[in-house]
């Protein structure tokens, strides 16, 4: 018999740690209706300082009033305009490519199929790593998060929620969801899609192994109807640097046939397109106003988040002051 999930596996503390101090932000003005923590167009004259509202352990203290805090010794946040909850949505690639990983698995992590049938920690590793980050994120926050990991068709769905049981229901799809078959971004952006109502943040987790053109048009649709996307391309460190050497067979994993080649002599031409490629996946974010996230499967998780967490903290403040 299996062991028993834990969710817990999941997490590493020092992640947690690396992102406690970020908050995550829309770029866009959120229509929502609950009482989260984003900027809302429904903010009537409260442009400065609202209300009170108590204190959550493990909320930001940027807010904390501290004058209340001296005269009742109670915890309270200053709101300064009418807050909503924000949707946010992950998408996983699940197809064959991302069963690729170079490095052992680590020390106490849950597992996945990949990682599992491999006994490596595998760009799908890595995905479900970034997710149980954002998922846990947005649940502190009281945001709704869902999720949906795809190949060819869809392969899992957890509907958004912001209920306490959420997380647990997420970690135990990417732990137990089947790896295999070539990645249908599109196709997984419109079904997606179509279950959105309110203008919502999605992060896609994938190596991009796919034609930029199916992408392009996704992400088009997806800023048509208000969204805001963040791209984060996973690769394993042997991808990015390719240090091999000699007379190799490269087989696709996804369905091409294989090739044998010298790696040597082919390592300057496949690093400058591996470049070309980075640049054009920035140049198709950046014409919808979307973010681009690179993470190296072979380092902590924690850093790359806390600097895109980073950035769009910063954007959003420059927002509100222009």
């Amino acid at each position: 018999m299996s062991a028993p999930l834990r969710a817990e596996a999941y997490l590493a503390p020092e992640t947690l740690a690396q992102l406690a101090p970020f908050e995550l932000r829309a770029r866009m003005l959120v229509d929502g209706l609950g009482s989260g923590m984003h900027a809302s167009p429904r903010q009537g004259q409260a442009v400065e300082f609202a209300e009170h509202r108590p204190y959550t352990p493990g909320e930001s203290l940027r807010h904390l009033d501290w004058k209340v805090f001296g005269r009742s010794d109670k915890l309270y946040l200053k709101r300064y305009e009418q807050e909503t909850n924000l949707d946010v949505v992950i998408l996983v690639d699940a197809s064959s490519s991302m069963r690729f990983g170079t490095l052992g698995s680590k020390a106490g992590w849950g597992g996945t199929d990949a990682g599992r049938t491999s006994l490596q920690w595998t760009k799908f590793d890595c995905a479900a790593a970034i997710s149980v980050a954002l998922a846990h994120l947005c649940l502190e926050q009281r945001d709704r998060v869902g999720m949906t990991v795809y190949a060819d068709d869809v392969r899992a769905t957890v509907r958004r929620s912001g209920a306490k049981g959420q997380w647990r229901s997420l970690v135990q799809s990417l732990a137990t969801v089947k790896i295999g078959g070539v990645a249908q971004p599109a196709r997984a952006i419109d079904q997606v899609l179509a279950t959105l109502s309110a203008r919502s943040l999605i992060f896609i987790l994938s190596d991009f192994q796919h034609p930029m053109e199916s992408l392009r048009e996704a992400l088009a649709k997806a800023r048509f109807r208000g969204h805001d996307v963040v791209l984060a391309r996973i690769l394993d460190r042997q991808e990015i640097r390719f240090p091999l050497e000699g007379f190799r067979r490269f087989e696709d994993m996804e369905g091409q046939p294989p090739i044998e080649a010298d790696a040597e002599v082919i390592r300057a031409a496949y690093l400058q397109e591996l470049k070309h490629f980075d640049a054009e996946l920035e140049r198709l974010a950046r014409s919808f106003n979307d973010d681009v996230l690179r993470l190296d499967s072979h380092d902590s998780v924690g850093p790359p988040l806390a600097a895109l967490l980073s950035r769009r903290e910063a954007a959003w403040r420059a927002r509100r002051r222009g």
